[in-house]
Formats: structure tokens, sequence, C-alpha cells
């Protein structure tokens, strides 16, 4: 085909489905103390999830116009037109920065196109439009078509999460330190999702982590669209260094009978925020409210 899909390291695909889709990644960036990682130097994320759970404070970091630029240009130069699925634009000026590139380079490359789709979205959110994208364009639709159905389809993208330790959500300010303190002390589970707008909500607790994942279940049950949306879509489940409690969603969701799931690590710059034990659920369902 005569356009390439690219996306950022926040949409959290597999390598391997990057691969075999041929799909060229921006990276995120973040650091520990004055060492940057996110490009050639990387941690793996269980070496990224210990290195938290001893106590190192991260910080996330947007991407970098140079990179974008030179992952960009190695496409245009091939002759294809680029689609880019982006993450949130409520959550990181990455989109931004993504767009001010597109248009410097659609000045030097006219005859060339550059479409970047705001994903609304976070990690395997994000990934599950970079899915889509993909398989539709093995079907051979055409960037415009593609670009179609992914703005059709945004708004049914449903992410659901919960945290193991409620201080690296009090560090980002999404709840206060009373309410850290005190909710780990009796054990209380914050239960998150993405907006419409693609900003992150508390949406009601639960005690105890079990209980937190099974009503990660429950929501999307509750939620599903099966007129629009059926059990042969995909569905995702991210997780910050806790297989085991992911594999017990992804027995729930088989239960349900959605056979399609895939399961990666919540990447680095996003498990800044939420911490090692993250859990979320992604899939399609009914339309996402604010």
């Amino acid at each position: 085909m005569d356009y390439t899909i690219t996306t950022d390291s926040n949409s959290d695909v597999p390598a391997e489905a990057l691969k075999k889709y041929g799909i060229p990644v921006i990276p995120q960036y973040y650091a520990f103390g004055d060492e940057v990682y996110g490009d050639e130097k990387n941690m793996s994320p269980h070496e990224f999830y210990e290195t938290m759970r001893k106590g190192e404070l991260p910080k996330s970091m947007a991407n970098n116009p140079a990179v974008i630029r030179e992952k960009f240009e190695a496409v245009l130069k091939e002759g294809k037109d680029i689609l880019h699925i982006a993450f949130s634009s409520a959550l990181s000026g990455s989109y931004n920065n993504v767009r001010m590139v597109a248009r410097e380079l659609l000045d030097e490359y006219p005859d060339r196109k550059i479409e970047i789709f705001d994903s609304l979205n976070a990690s395997l959110g994000e990934g599950l439009s970079v899915y889509r994208a993909a398989e539709l364009r093995e079907q051979g639709k055409a960037m415009q078509e593609v670009l179609t159905v992914l703005n059709e389809e945004r708004s049914h993208i449903n992410v659901w999460f919960t945290v193991d330790d409620l201080h690296h959500l009090q560090r980002g300010g999404r709840v206060s330190k009373t309410t850290a303190i005190v909710g780990s002390m009796i054990n209380i589970k914050p239960l998150l999702r993405i907006t419409a707008s693609g900003e992150l909500k508390s949406d009601g607790t639960v005690r105890g982590r079990k209980k937190a994942l099974k009503t990660l279940v429950t929501n999307m049950e509750k939620s599903l669209d099966p007129e629009h949306y059926g059990k042969d879509r995909k569905v995702a489940i991210l997780h910050g260094d806790c297989m085991e409690d992911a594999l017990a969603v992804k027995k729930m969701v088989n239960d349900l009978g959605f056979e399609d799931v895939v399961i990666n690590d919540v990447s680095p710059s996003i498990g800044t925020h939420a911490g090692p034990g993250v859990v979320g659920l992604v899939y399609y369902g009914g339309k996402v409210t604010e």
C-alpha cells in the first residue's frame, strides 16, 4: 500500500505485532534522576518496576521532535504517506509535537500526506486503534477509509484500570495525600477509566485486589454493545509487572466468550504515573462518557 502506519511507544503494542505490520514507533522518554531512557537505552519492564518498588521515582518526558522528524522522513523518502496514531492529546504534549513536525515536513514534501489520529487514549487503549488500522490496511483499505473507521470507533474503546499503590496516583495529583495514606491502610483500590475527551477519571473504589480485578470485568460486561461490537473484537489487558493478575483477568474475559485477547506490559512513560501492579482492561463497547 502507499501509506505506513506509525505510532508511539505509549500504545504498548507488542513488538511481534509491530514487526508483523511494519509499524515504526516514536519513543516516549522517562528518566530516573539524570539518566534518560526510551530510545537506544531502555529498561526491561521488570527492571523498571523493580526500581520503582525500591523507592526510586521516575519522571516521564514527551517525545523528541528531532526523532519524530527522522522517523517520518524515512517513510516519506520511500514515497509513502503516513497515518500516525497518537497518545491522547489530553494527557501529553506529544500529540502537538507530532503535529508540528508533520506540518514542517508537508512543506518539504508537498506531494505526500500525513494524517495524525488523536486516539484520546493511552497504553493499549491507543493500541487497539493501532491494531484496527493495521488490520484494515491488510484488508486493502485506503488511508482515508481507515481514518474514517478510527474516528467512528474511537469513542467506543473502553478502558478500565486499577492500581495497587495509591501513592503513585497521589504523586500525579489524582488523589490527595490523605486519601493515599488512609486508602492504603484499609486496602482500598481505586477504579479509574479514560473519558471520552481522553483524560483520566476516578470512578469509585473497592476493598481488596481480587475485588478490584473482578470489578474491571464486571464493568466491562455491563458496558458491552453486542449489537455493534461482537465478541470477535480484540480485547487487551495491560499490566505493570504483574502477569499473574493479568492472566486472572484474561480468564474472566475468556469466560465471557472473548477469545482474541492480547496482554502486554504498561510502558515506563505511563507506568511512571500508575506504578507497579497497575492492571487495565481495554475493549470495544458502548460509547464512553465524560
